[in-house]
């Protein structure tokens, strides 16, 4: 009988995969500054004397997270889970937001000055959602509280509902796109443009822009798990440079936040990245206001 070779083949090893996390957070962040930026954000005042609060426009496509932002500050700021911004919890194609309406932050009894336009959701076409026109006419302050969007067509300045003279305390000083991680790279291509086109129209008139990331836990694994690896993550990262790429917002205008959900409880972490966010979103409002003092 004649012997076999049962020499051994030897097994290519796959290499390890890729370390989804960075061995050093790429932006550097204060996880315990949740209570300094509490207190700076009660005491907040605006600059300008003609100002008892700062409006800031909060716009982004249907189901990003727009009214849930909103929700998420107040809760932060009361300790409990608030819902005042009505959330619309089934997976709908249709905006939840069918008025322009502004909503306080609340902190104990204490009203903060800055209030938050929710508007309608921006969809990819032309005749859907609300309209270029309308939300640039919400920034300058020409859409009264209340004012129901039209999917035919935007607001007239001939409209009743038209305000041809608006003051310093209707008009917003900055624009927040809030948008979501989990599903970014997949936005349509005109839905980019309507927000190129808002971007290009109030960056003219010197109005700052901030980008809310929302559900970057839905974005990440690393995250879901654990959310002090935020700034750690490369999917973060990435995920952020595209958004800065796709739309022409710095980085430092980014914020990556989550918004309460499911919990029935607030949570610190949750609360140190929203605080974060809105103290950028309240300097730059305010900052943009101290300018009017020398027009």
């Amino acid at each position: 009988m004649g012997s076999s070779d049962s020499t051994p083949v030897p097994r290519t090893l796959s290499p390890p995969p890729p370390n989804p996390e960075l061995d050093k957070p790429w932006r550097k962040f204060n996880w315990g500054q949740k209570e300094d930026l509490k207190k700076k954000l009660e005491n907040f005042c605006p600059s300008h004397p003609e100002v008892n609060d700062i409006k800031i426009l909060v716009a982004g496509p249907i189901g990003a997270g727009k009214s849930s932002f909103i929700n998420s500050l107040d809760s932060t700021f009361l300790g409990r889970i608030s819902s005042r911004a009505l959330v619309n919890s089934t997976a709908s194609d249709n905006s939840f937001t069918k008025n322009l309406k502004g909503f306080t932050i609340r902190s104990g009894k204490k009203t903060l000055p800055f209030v938050f336009k929710d508007i309608m959701g921006l969809e990819p076409a032309a005749f859907e959602g609300s309209h270029t026109e309308d939300i640039i006419n919400a920034v300058f302050g020409h859409l009264k509280d209340g004012y129901k969007f039209n999917e035919e067509e935007p607001l007239n300045f001939k409209d009743q509902q038209f305000n041809q003279n608006p003051n310093l305390s209707d008009q917003c000083f900055c624009l927040v796109y809030v948008l979501p991680a989990d599903v970014f790279q997949y936005t349509d291509d005109r839905l980019i443009e309507k927000l190129k086109i808002i971007r290009k129209r109030i960056s003219d008139k010197g109005i700052p822009q901030v980008v809310v990331m929302t559900k970057m836990d839905e974005a990440c694994p690393l995250v879901n798990k654990d959310l002090r690896k935020m700034y750690t993550s490369k999917k973060i990262k990435e995920k952020m440079e595209l958004c800065s790429a796709k739309l022409g917002v710095p980085l430092t205008n980014i914020f990556p936040v989550k918004n309460y959900h499911n919990e029935i409880d607030t949570d610190d972490d949750i609360d140190v990245l929203l605080l974060k966010a809105l103290e950028q979103i309240v300097q730059l409002a305010d900052d943009r206001l101290e300018i009017c003092l020398t027009e």
